[in-house]
C-alpha cells in the first residue's frame, strides 16, 4: 500500500517540481525585461532632449548661404542649376553674393466696399507723410493692397503691424502673416487682412496709423507713418 501511494505521488510531486521551476523561470526573466525597456526609454528620452539652444542633441543646423553660392554649388549641372533658378526665383542680377534679403515697397492701396480702390506710391513725398491718404465712410470695411519686390535673397515669415490712434489714443491693432518669398523679377502683390471702421459721432474724424513690415529676424523692412479720415455715411 505505501509503494503504491509513493507511486501515485510521484508524478504529482513532478508536475508541481516543472510548475515552481517554470514560475522561477518566469519571476527571474521578468527584472531583466523590465530592464531593457527602461533603458530603451531612456535612450528615446535622450534623443529627444535638445542642447539647450532650442535644436535636437547633435542635430547642427545648417550655415546662410546667398543664391549665388546655392547655384554655384551645381554650377556643373545644368538641369540642377536650372531647377534651383526656378524654384529660387533667382534673377543674375540677385546673383551678387549678398546674404540679406531686401524687400522693396511700390505702392500701397486701399480697397473698400463703398470707395473705388486708390493707390499711392512708395515711399511716399515727404510732403505727404502724415495727410490724410483716403477716406472712409463709417461703418465700411477696407482692406490694404501692398506691391512689393524681394531682393538677393529669400526673405522668411515677412509679417506686418498695422497701428491706428486717434487724437493721441491707440484705437486699434491689426498684426498678419505675409508668408516667405524668393526674389523674382515680378513684384508680389498681397491684400492684407479686413478691417471694419466703427461707427457713431465719436468714430469719426482724422486717423493716425503706423504700418510696419518685419521678418522672422525682426529686420525692419518699411515702417509708413500715414492719416485716414471716417465721415458720416451717407
Amino acid at each position: 500500500m505505501e509503494s503504491g501511494k509513493r507511486a501515485e505521488a510521484g508524478p504529482s510531486a513532478g508536475v508541481s517540481e516543472e510548475k515552481q521551476a517554470r514560475e522561477q523561470r518566469e519571476i527571474s526573466e521578468k527584472p531583466l525585461a523590465i530592464e531593457i525597456c527602461d533603458d530603451h526609454e531612456e535612450e528615446e528620452d535622450d534623443d529627444d532632449k535638445d542642447d539647450g539652444g532650442g535644436n535636437l542633441a547633435g542635430f547642427v543646423p545648417g550655415p546662410l548661404f546667398s543664391l549665388k553660392e546655392q547655384i554655384e554649388k551645381d554650377k556643373d549641372d545644368d538641369s540642377l542649376r536650372r531647377w534651383k533658378e526656378k524654384l529660387l526665383g533667382c534673377v543674375e542680377g540677385d546673383l551678387n553674393g549678398q546674404m540679406e534679403p531686401e524687400v522693396k515697397f511700390h505702392s500701397m492701396g486701399i480697397i473698400s466696399n463703398d470707395l473705388e480702390e486708390v493707390s499711392h506710391p512708395l515711399p511716399l513725398d515727404s510732403n505727404r507723410e502724415g495727410l490724410v491718404l483716403f477716406t472712409l465712410k463709417e461703418g465700411s470695411r477696407y482692406q490694404l493692397k501692398i506691391k512689393f519686390s524681394v531682393l538677393h535673397n529669400i526673405v522668411s515669415g515677412l509679417t506686418y503691424s498695422n497701428t491706428v490712434w486717434k487724437a493721441g489714443l491707440k484705437v486699434g491693432q491689426n498684426k498678419g502673416m505675409l508668408g516667405t518669398f524668393a526674389p523674382r523679377r515680378e513684384p508680389y502683390m498681397h491684400i492684407l487682412d479686413e478691417e471694419t471702421t466703427p461707427s457713431g459721432v465719436l468714430a469719426r474724424g482724422i486717423y493716425s496709423a503706423n504700418l510696419k513690415f518685419e521678418d522672422d529676424d525682426r529686420r525692419c523692412h518699411m515702417e509708413l507713418k500715414y492719416a485716414f479720415e471716417i465721415k458720416k455715411s451717407s
